[in-house]
């Protein structure tokens, strides 16, 4: 995420950044929605939509339907059934202060055009940290139950909501409207979720992690007799669709639903203006711990149903209620050691491992330490004390150390260099706040995810070879390296197991090896993208290929890059600022001599007596590097001898590729077992076609084209594939230098920013004309 204010993105930065919150954002509701497995904290998670809804607001043309403005929760599972709501379930604001809390008071007033000595009333009541559910009511019997889903959609789960005892079967007393919606909240007690839990384990069976996940796994069940077993409860607090006014307050219509039969929480409280909110929150975050259920905030309505249809909404949100959330709860544990864990992209990730400490009613035994640059921030060491949070009640992050209780021997955290799994190196690319493994296809951590991508459609596409199977062959040891899947083509031992095995059969092992065997002949551009290097995708792949034409003279380039990858000396020389590749020239071609020849001179005379010809904004970056005269003799060591080799330099200088992916490829080279796995590989392939020169001599060479919309002629790969055979180049964006928009039915903003910038417009007719068919 860009650190830049909001005010000083240009629109298309904007635009790109709200596009990648949003999906972020989608996918963290989909974790926590549909699949109960959130990977980041509420707080995280609250920090990236205030930062989506900021460039909403600063820059209103952006949003859409899919803008997070727009969007609540998650799709409904495909497990159930899809409930419409009568009356869609909508998200919140947060509110995280005390100010906050006022000036949501303050916008009531302002747009109520109240009197300063009028009081606004206000229900508060606690924020239970479950799932959402509404019930449907007609004449007063329960006919369906749901979950909250996207909001507007939600789960079919009125088999499962049944076998709660707090949730009525038919209303009691009298006055309920005819059609109903009741909405409130599914949540489990916490020492029944304890007791659980400890059941569970003592038999094997599956825990959860907190009362939130549990009660939201347990009313997904299937089964609904699964559900009945667990301990589950309903308040009721709101509700959604109903066919006549039952009450004129929110707190007579929290009456209302007690008299009805359900079970309405007895903190929840009519209080007067923003001080008696804050005073009801205080008093609710000093009983948190013994209240018996997990809360994590406070809602504030207003009152009078009247004022809330005159305050209506902003977006999808209410401007007559809002949350107030708790900070996250702390405690304080030794650091006993930190696991460094490979993910399965290779990055390394450093994991506190920690004395078990309860944390608002769960045991926690490890923490998050995001990266090696975090651990150095905060210096956190082995034997440490630390502050422990569990952010948003979900994930443990360690926010700090007691510096008084540090241990007299605790050295510093030295971040490992090479990979626990592989013993690769283990490097940093320019801006990566996190270490990668460069095994890439032999380190078995990364090893499954690796071979996928070699077997995508973009690279080998190979047909009946997906991730279940991927998974399956590695699982039996029969796939350590691509290599392995065309020796298995050709294991009749192996392929005799698969012909016995259910799925598979005669017919299926003969496809899949047919399948593997049509790819031992392979392009150039798609073997150099299998191998998964990291910086070097599709069309840098292309790029690779079209410029050295053979497999043999890209490997030979490779293998002579990775024997000149500059060093760390040089590469932090060459990223001064100011410092230019004339800079770099100067330096190379200068021999100070050992002694200081003027030692008397001030460091920056010096310099430009050592290196003349170099500009003094270079002077002033080679000053931090070389503060003394033996520094500055070092200085034009490392610029002559430990920079890039010649034919480094010519990969980095290839247009589109540049110096990161040149030096990704150097690297990858560069570790023995890398190249031993292409090797391998190599021995099993039939042919590596040549790269296909693009023509210099069509309509369209060198000129840039973007496609869009429903194609009905081609697929977009093939038209893309085609137009880069005619020279041109296909870009995924509009801008002022496209020249041609190729657009299909349904064609969005594109089709807009190319009328903005003058593109040529054509049709799939047009475009088929113009390149000759």
């Amino acid at each position: 995420m860009s650190d830049l204010p909001v005010d000083q993105l240009s629109e298309s930065d904007a635009r790109a950044e709200l596009d990648r919150l949003a999906a972020e954002l989608a996918r963290h509701d989909a974790l926590y929605h549909q699949q109960d497995a959130p990977e980041i904290s509420d707080a995280d998670y609250d920090a990236l939509k205030r930062r989506a809804l900021e460039i909403e607001d600063t820059f209103p043309d952006l949003t859409s339907p899919e803008s997070p403005s727009q969007v609540v929760g998650s799709a409904a599972s495909s497990q159930f059934a899809p409930v419409r709501h009568g009356v869609p379930m909508l998200s919140l604001d947060n509110a995280f202060s005390t100010d906050e809390v006022t000036d949501f008071e303050a916008r009531i007033r302002r747009f109520l055009k109240l009197p300063a000595d009028e009081h606004v009333a206000f229900v508060a009541e606690p924020k239970i940290d479950g799932l959402s559910a509404s019930l449907r009511y007609e004449n007063g019997v329960l006919v369906r139950g749901a979950t909250r889903g996207d909001g507007r959609t939600g789960e079919d789960v009125t088999a499962n909501l049944r076998t709660i005892a707090d949730i009525p079967q038919t209303l009691s007393g009298s006055g309920w409207p005819e059609v109903i919606e009741v909405r409130g909240e599914v949540y489990a007690p916490n020492d029944e979720f304890d007791a659980f839990n400890a059941a569970a384990e003592a038999e094997g069976g599956r825990t959860y992690a907190n009362p939130r996940n549990f009660a939201a796994g347990s009313l997904r069940q299937k089964d609904p007799a699964i559900t009945a077993t667990r301990p589950l409860r309903f308040f009721a607090y709101a509700w959604g669709e109903v066919s006549a006014p039952f009450a004129d307050t929110q707190a007579h219509a929290l009456d209302a639903l007690k008299a009805w039969g359900f079970k309405v929480n007895a903190r929840s409280k009519r209080v007067e203006d923003a001080a008696g909110l804050i005073a009801l929150y205080d008093g609710l975050q000093t009983d948190r711990a013994g209240l018996g259920y997990d809360i994590d905030g406070v809602v504030y309505k207003v009152d009078r149903l009247d004022w809330q249809a005159r305050l209506g909404f902003v977006a999808r949100t209410p401007r007559w209620a809002i949350a107030h959330k708790f900070p996250a709860q702390q405690a304080q544990t030794v650091l006993e050691g930190i696991d460094i864990q490979v993910g399965r992209t290779g990055s390394l990730t450093p994991v506190a491992r920690l004395h078990p400490v309860t944390v608002g009613g769960v045991v926690v035994r490890n923490a998050t330490l995001h990266n090696e640059d975090e651990i150095a921030r905060k210096d956190v060491r082995i034997g440490d004390t630390v502050i422990l949070q569990r952010a948003g009640d979900v994930i443990p992050q360690i926010l700090g150390i007691v510096p008084e209780k540090r241990p007299a021997d605790a050295a510093p955290y030295v971040f490992p260099t090479r990979c626990p799994v592989c013993d690769s190196e283990a490097v940093r690319e320019d801006g990566e706040v996190r270490r990668r493994c460069t095994g890439g296809l032999i380190c078995n951590a990364q090893l499954v995810e690796r071979l996928k991508h070699f077997v995508g459609r973009r690279a080998f596409d190979i047909e009946g070879l997906g991730e279940k199977q991927l998974t399956a062959f590695h699982e039996r040891g029969w796939l350590k390296e691509p290599a392995d899947i065309f020796r298995l083509a050709r294991d009749e031992t192996r392929l005799s197991e698969l012909r016995t095995e259910e799925g598979y059969g005669e017919a299926s092992v003969r496809n899949l090896v047919a399948g593997i065997d049509a790819r031992r002949t392979i392009a150039l551009d798609r073997l150099i993208f299998a191998l998964g290097i990291r910086e070097i995708g599709e069309q840098t792949s292309i790029l690779l290929s079209r410029h050295f034409g053979t497999w043999a003279a890209f490997h030979a380039a490779c293998l002579d890059a990775a024997e000149g990858i500059p060093s760390a000396e040089w590469t932090q020389l060459a990223e001064g600022h100011g410092v230019s590749e004339r800079t770099l020239s100067v330096l190379a071609a200068a021999t100070p001599p050992a002694d200081d020849p003027w030692p008397e001179a001030p460091l920056d005379q010096k310099l430009a007596l050592a290196f003349p010809g170099v500009a003094s904004p270079a002077r002033r970056a080679l000053a931090l590097l070389a503060p003394d005269w033996p520094a500055i003799v070092r200085l034009a060591q490392v610029a002559r001898e430990e920079g890039p080799s010649m034919t480094l330099g010519e990969i980095a200088g290839i247009a589109g590729v540049g110096p990161v992916a040149a030096r990704a490829l150097a690297q990858f080279f560069h570790e023995p077992h890398n190249r031993a796995v292409v090797d391998a590989l190599i021995e099993q392939l039939d042919r590596v076609e040549d790269a296909e020169r693009p023509k210099t001599d069509t309509a369209v060479a060198g000129k840039t084209v973007v496609f869009t919309g429903a194609l009905e002629r081609f697929t977009r790969d093939e038209a893309k594939a085609r137009a880069e055979s005619l020279g041109a180049k296909v870009s995924g964006s509009v801008s002022k230098k496209t020249d041609y928009l190729v657009a299909g039915p349904g064609a969005g903003s594109k089709m807009a920013d190319a009328q903005k910038h003058g593109v040529v417009i054509l049709t799939e007719d047009e475009w088929l004309a113009l390149i000759g068919g």
